[in-house]
């Protein structure tokens, strides 16, 4: 319900956008809408294949490991941005990449308020196995992220 309610008060469209196809680099900027318009508004756009944000420990985290399953390309994620209050999806990115679910899908060790997903424990191992995370969580600095991929 919390959700739905957030939905209304603060609506937050579903941003990503696409940079150079054939860049193995994503860009996920958590909560941090505003670089994430500066990096879509930038030539760095050129160096990455995809520039998102990440804001819930379920839905969202679903969402990214499914298109980096059908997105053979994408090798390496830099997390970046400020962590969203509350949920810690980058948090639970990090604690899923280390040590994938439980039985019931919750991400073992994440200390979020509903770590649970959906996806299928062979997309988790291809995201454990053929991703690299980088960590850069809460960092904003626009030139400090830019030299993180340049």
């Amino acid at each position: 319900m919390i959700g739905e309610l957030c939905k209304v008060i603060l609506p937050i469209p579903e941003e990503a956008y696409l940079g150079n196809a054939d860049s193995s680099i994503a860009v996920c900027t958590l909560s941090s809408i505003n670089l994430l318009k500066q990096i879509s508004n930038s030539d760095l756009l050129n160096h990455v294949g995809i520039a998102g944000r990440l804001f819930s420990e379920n839905k969202g985290i679903d969402s990214l490991i499914r298109y980096i399953n059908q997105n053979k390309k994408i090798k390496t994620i830099l997390v970046c941005g400020k962590e969203v209050w509350g949920h810690k999806a980058g948090h639970s990115l990090f604690e899923l990449h280390k040590n994938g679910i439980d039985n019931r899908g919750r991400i073992i060790n994440s200390t979020s308020p509903d770590p649970f997903l959906t996806v299928t424990k062979s997309e988790i191992i291809y995201f454990q196995n053929e991703i690299t995370l980088v960590n850069l969580i809460n960092e904003i600095n626009f030139e400090t992220i830019k030299k993180s991929i340049i």
